[in-house]
């Protein structure tokens, strides 16, 4: 017997949508797109409870990263930007949504109830993304040495001021050099940590199947080995070739854009408006033939974490940092079954 090959999460059929079928399972499909959102090491922190017409937006603590991320700052963000997907899908299948944050101090695992409606309008400024969400990927190889038009960068700041949070494009060469040291002074400080190595190698683990990032271990493999000795300065940023980490040079050169997202608090709810910020934004430079990678690792060590404030030029709390740029064909991370996240 011949086995059909499992259809990819990312490979969803939009004319499977039935606009005569239940609400509830009108639901669970535009919840196919909320799950493709990014994630801090792919561990996909989130989990939906459909309720009538109302979807609950959670937090899945049990995915949290306690050293990298011992606030769960990150994991709130992460879920952020699987609600801004939802928010797109919604509008694009013709649904209004009326969303609250954090309705319930007893239960602040619940990071969003949107109410969904069949009449209404949904919002056409989101609904236009719709066809990005399944094209977006995340692409740790070298870009193309062409910059990043202004007028593209006014649109990545726009999409991050439309969500609540405020955005800085850096394409100096001397900026881009200032971050690439940070990035690679703060990746030695995290590999020097054994709690982080371990914590990190449980996410790149070649047997993971539907999330993780098992791929980039041939990266990183070496750096946690605790027998061998780190290097000055290493940057798990991309592959610069033969599975050979980047140093700061391969950054500044394989990066014509960095990206800052900043918040004017740093609380909750300011890391669901970076989340939804990071998404929209990384959704408009996909429509304009762009892709992006993490650098966030300068934002996780509290001491550099003022450093890249200066360097943005911004009074606000830096959460997310990002090269943009034309990058190569990437493959998409994998995701958890739907049925894993969603009840």
């Amino acid at each position: 017997m011949i086995h059909a090959t499992p259809r990819s999460a990312w490979e969803i059929d939009e004319t499977q949508f039935d606009p005569a079928a239940p609400l509830d399972a009108q639901l669970r499909f535009a919840l196919q797109y909320a799950v493709l959102a990014p994630s801090n090491h792919n561990t996909q922190p989130w989990h939906f409870m459909i309720d009538g017409s109302t979807v609950h937006v959670c937090v899945d603590r049990l995915r949290a990263l306690p050293v990298v991320d011992p606030f769960d700052r990150g994991l709130i963000i992460s879920c952020g930007a699987a609600l801004f997907n939802l928010r797109v899908a919604l509008s694009h299948f013709g649904f209004a949504y009326a969303i609250t944050l954090f309705p319930s101090d007893a239960d602040p695992d619940v990071v969003a109830l949107v109410r969904v409606s069949r009449h209404g309008q949904g919002d056409a400024s989101v609904a236009s993304l719709f066809d990005a969400i399944t094209r977006r990927v995340t692409t740790r190889a070298p870009f193309a040495d062409e910059p990043v038009p202004v007028p593209v960068q006014q649109k990545l700041i726009d999409a991050c001021d439309a969500e609540g949070a405020l955005a800085a494009c850096l394409h100096e060469r001397a900026d881009r050099q200032a971050i690439a040291y940070l990035v690679a002074e703060a990746d030695h400080t995290q590999f020097a940590d054994p709690r982080f190595r371990r914590e990190l190698a449980v996410w790149v683990h070649p047997r993971r199947r539907d999330d993780g990032m098992p791929a980039y271990g041939t990266t990183v493999s070496g750096l946690l080995d605790f027998a061998v000795p780190l290097v000055s300065a290493v940057v798990r940023v991309f592959d610069a070739g033969a599975g050979t980490p980047a140093t700061h040079r391969h950054l500044v050169d394989g990066s014509p854009l960095i990206v800052g997202i900043a918040t004017l608090r740093n609380d909750r709810e300011a890391w669901i408006a970076a989340g939804q910020a990071l998404e929209r934004m990384l959704l408009v430079a996909v429509s304009e033939g762009l892709t992006a990678s993490y650098l966030n690792q300068p934002i996780e060590v509290t001491t550099l974490r003022v450093q890249i404030s200066g360097l943005l030029h911004l009074d606000a709390t830096p959460q997310l940092l990002l090269r943009v740029g034309r990058g190569p064909q990437a493959a998409h991370s994998p995701r958890r079954p739907l049925a894993d996240v969603v009840s």
